[in-house]
């Protein structure tokens, strides 16, 4: 039996080290996936023909909403229809905005905003930093940040909530989108060692990493 294929973003919407971040992560999981790199800086073109082989695409975090969105908008139908039609989207921070609509692909049940912005964030500026969230019921854990987003929810969505901010606003959620599921996260628990000595802080004893492959289970197995 063949293993899935996943496809990672990976051009100018985004930032080295992201793409290969979440193509680790996607390797490691017990999926198996087989991966490429998709858009101007991948394998192959981000385009419908390629989408359908696919089992799951994967936006990487890197680059602001504003500057990233016109490299992608004219995509947006070719996006919503792989994963109406049955696909899986996984977006890590810029790619959790851009499953927004403001703008966006229009994934949500709602839509994002700045963590930074909310009232009672731990954060309050856009550079790398940690976070702290709780993932699930107990697991509290302090993940890589950079300007991520939260997420809201219009009344009666159906979702999961994955985790949660320590001021209790969404920082992972899974989601339907037609045939298909969408899970998306504000912080980076793909993040590598190398993310947080580069960026002068602290490595937490616990690894993200367990979380990511948790996300990633969630949105293979709706």
């Amino acid at each position: 039996m063949s293993k899935p294929l996943a496809l990672v973003y990976r051009g100018p919407a985004t930032t080295k080290g992201c793409p290969e971040a979440v193509a680790e992560l996607l390797r490691s999981s017990r999926h198996g996936f087989r991966v490429q790199y998709v858009g101007p800086g991948g394998d192959v073109p981000l385009k419908r023909k390629s989408l359908e082989a696919a089992a799951l695409y994967a936006q990487p975090g890197g680059g602001t909403l504003e500057d990233s969105y016109p490299h992608l908008k004219n995509r947006r139908e070719e996006i919503r229809d792989f994963v109406s039609g049955g696909g899986a989207y996984l977006g890590f921070c810029l790619g959790g905005y851009l499953a927004g609509a403001t703008p966006g692909f229009g994934l949500l049940p709602g839509d994002t905003d700045q963590y930074i912005e909310s009232d009672g964030a731990t954060v309050d500026h856009d550079g790398n930093t940690l976070v702290k969230v709780r993932w699930g019921l107990l697991r509290r854990r302090k993940l890589f940040f950079q300007d991520g987003p939260y997420f809201w929810l219009k009344e009666g969505a159906k979702a999961d909530v994955v985790a949660r901010y320590s001021n209790g606003e969404i920082a992972a959620v899974v989601t339907p989108f037609g045939s298909g599921t969408v899970g998306v996260v504000g912080p980076h628990p793909e993040a590598t060692r190398d993310w947080f000595t580069d960026a002068g802080l602290s490595v937490p004893w616990r690894s993200g990493t367990k979380l990511g492959l948790a996300l990633v289970d969630a949105v293979m197995s709706r």
